[in-house]
């Protein structure tokens, strides 16, 4: 038997409900934001930049304009879904050479050359296009929140505290790093203040994304991420440009899921999906658990090679989200024992990222993810500007054949990846679970949750999760499953730990909004510090 004390699993909190909009994400700060552009006559895309640029100050850690941005929009008087990417390139001096004959095993992702894993940050570039195209307000209204809680400040709170205080050593890189008060983190309810990244966001206010990708802001970056390897130049910041992509799609069990394509990975969340529809014991927990676990290895298994740039190279899409090909898949998974066989790419299993669920009161909803990928990114912190830089180039593969190799301008492989559900056209949810490669996992389990077993968006949420890591092998399960579904799960051979659900971020943390009729339902992790707003 096992020796760790498992907890009864209850929803713990209740869902928010609206007739006239909706937003939720992991801070209240950034919901709050959202919803005072909604009451103001903003929609759904308004509301989700207002709340992604507050989330750059008050949860540096996992978001900012140092960082990518997807994004999928349904748009209610047209019934469609449609989808951008705003993930960056690597930089026009990356040479592939350099890491062979330098025998290295990796890209830095962090560290005196973490240089080499920055792209180009996609994020203002995408705020831009979508607000230009699609919002109601200008950014010089949007980013006004953020702006003033960047120079009068905000309290820190206590998950964030503690991702913050992860990253210490790592921020230390920088002298007078402006996310450390004396080589320290914020403490929980501390005070912090960013008002160098308050100039930078009034600045692209005032004018525009050319402010981010022009002149003396990309001529600083680079100057900084030279000192330790960068391989951006000034023209890749110039050339930079955010791309309208047709979004892919499976129908589950009734129900359309859709994902942006590659470069993210939202094709390993369809693929799980499309194999798990196969199964129908859906009352048997540990095999229900049993079945989604060797789906995902499957999926991560296919999108751990397929998924890259599709300028460089082209994913199978449509054999890999058949349902002949799930079929295939489903059969190869044995009921009585986990298999090990499955190979992935080198590649880091830990992310910290942001989503943002919005559904206004015309029921457009704005699916939206902005992220760094790890804890503040690479670690470099641009000076004066308060500006923390991803490592997403860290997701290249070294490998001679492999489709997602590094090259110079290619988009890598990118975990962020938020996701819609139709149903006859119309919207059925706005969802979205963070956190590197738990993303897809999440989306398995929360949209089964939903649709399976009939779960609100908060029940969804709140259900205890597992955490597939690609590169161990390992299966980490939240604690507040049944001990009894645990102790089959190992006799089944899976290699399995047990976790407190916030420990580590392992499990993500996701936020969902559905439609009912004319009510939106609302709900938010509680493995996070965030909430769910209606009106």
């Amino acid at each position: 038997m096992s020796t760790f004390k498992f907890s009864k699993y209850n929803s713990r909190r209740s869902d928010v409900l609206g007739s006239n909009g909706s937003i939720a994400t992991s801070h209240p700060l950034a919901a709050n934001a959202g919803l005072d552009i909604l009451k103001k006559g903003g929609n759904a895309v308004d509301a989700a930049i207002a709340a992604a640029a507050v989330l750059n100050i008050v949860e540096p850690m996992s978001t900012g304009i140092g960082g990518d941005v997807f994004s999928l929009l349904y748009l209610n008087n047209e019934s469609k879904v449609i989808a951008l990417n705003g993930s960056g390139k690597t930089g026009s001096k990356v040479n592939y050479k350099y890491f062979i004959e330098n025998d290295y095993k990796e890209i830095p992702f962090e560290g005196p050359n973490s240089g080499l894993s920055v792209s180009v940050p996609g994020a203002v570039d995408a705020w831009e296009e979508l607000s230009k195209k699609y919002g109601n307000f200008s950014l010089d209204t949007l980013l006004v929140p953020a702006i003033d809680l960047a120079n009068n400040g905000f309290p820190v709170s206590e998950v964030i505290a503690d991702y913050w205080s992860k990253s210490e050593k790592k921020l230390s890189i920088n002298d007078n790093c402006d996310f450390l008060i004396n080589n320290k983190s914020p403490k929980f309810g501390e005070t912090f203040f960013n008002k160098n990244l308050a100039k930078v966001l009034k600045g692209i206010a005032d004018n525009g994304k050319n402010f981010f990708y022009q002149g003396s802001v990309p001529k600083n970056i680079i100057s900084y991420l030279d000192k330790f390897n960068g391989v951006l130049t000034e023209e890749d910041f110039y050339n930079h440009e955010s791309e309208w992509v047709k979004p892919i799609s499976i129908n589950y069990r009734g129900y359309d899921v859709w994902e942006c394509p590659p470069n993210g990975q939202g094709i390993a969340a369809l693929i799980a999906l499309n194999i798990f529809e196969n199964f129908n014991d859906l009352d048997n927990e540990y095999l229900k658990l049993h079945y989604q676990i060797e789906s995902m290895k499957i999926a991560f298994e296919d999108a751990l090679w397929h998924v890259s740039d599709p300028k460089f190279y082209k994913t199978p899409i449509d054999q890999l989200l058949s349902k002949k090909y799930a079929s295939e898949r489903f059969n190869d998974i044995d009921s009585n024992i986990a298999k090990d066989d499955h190979e992935a790419g080198k590649m880091k299993s830990h992310g910290d990222t942001v989503y943002i669920s919005v559904v206004d009161k015309e029921g457009n909803a704005c699916s939206f993810i902005n992220s760094l990928f790890q804890s503040f990114g690479c670690g470099l912190v641009i000076p004066n500007h308060g500006l923390a830089m991803n490592n997403r180039g860290s997701l290249f593969s070294l490998e001679e054949n492999h489709p997602n190799k590094l090259e110079p301008l290619k988009r890598p492989y990118n975990t962020i990846i938020p996701s819609l559900i139709t149903m006859n056209n119309e919207l059925f949810s706005c969802l979205g679970v963070m956190g590197g490669f738990q993303q897809p996992q999440g989306h398995l389990q929360v949209i089964s949750n939903m649709i399976d077993l009939k779960m609100t968006p908060q029940t969804a949420l709140d259900a205890p999760r597992f955490n597939y890591d690609p590169f161990s092998g390992i299966i980490n399960l939240e604690e507040t499953f049944n001990e009894d579904t645990y102790e089959k799960l190992i006799k089944l051979s899976h290699d399995i730990k047990v976790l407190k659900g916030y420990e580590k971020g392992t499990f993500g943390g996701g936020q969902a909004i559905n439609k009912y009729h004319n009510t939106f339902i609302a709900g938010s992790d509680p493995r996070k510090d965030g909430l769910a707003l209606s009106y």
